[in-house]
């Protein structure tokens, strides 16, 4: 987690708390996470923080470009910092089983849709269910 973050925050008028702080922290060691795996997190280090700070946290943070989120379930989404590679993911429905994908992949789909319906792909909020081989 670099300083540049902030600088972000207080560019657009946000005040640096230990709360945000914490919350960031606990998204880049989780990796993936939904807001309530987030707050079980924080709270190992913090009480003072509760749920609605939490989802107010990760929806700032979001829209500084901090984090993302997916959606991994049918359930609350799930956050991961940018500070990662750029992926989209790989469900499986048996397994739930997560796996994170180069996007290069969708290099050839991508270019199709951009050329056939001029429609730029936001690979970060892509999730593509299936079964994996261990579940096939």
């Amino acid at each position: 987690m670099t300083g540049d973050w902030r600088v972000r925050l207080r560019e657009k008028g946000y005040r640096l708390t230990p709360q945000r702080e914490l919350i960031l922290q606990a998204v880049e060691r989780l990796g993936h996470a939904t807001p309530d795996e987030v707050l079980a997190e924080v709270r190992t280090h913090s009480t003072a923080v509760n749920a609605s700070t939490v989802y107010r946290t990760l929806e700032v943070l979001e829209e500084l470009g901090l984090v993302r989120h997916a959606h991994l379930s049918d359930r609350a989404p799930t956050y991961h910092s940018t500070s990662e590679h750029e992926h989209f993911h790989l469900v499986c429905r048996n397994c739930h089983r997560v796996i994170s994908v180069d996007p290069d992949v969708l290099t050839p789909v991508s270019d199709r849709l951009a050329a056939e319906h001029d429609f730029v792909v936001d690979v970060g909020h892509l999730t593509v269910f299936g079964r994996c081989g261990n579940c096939r």
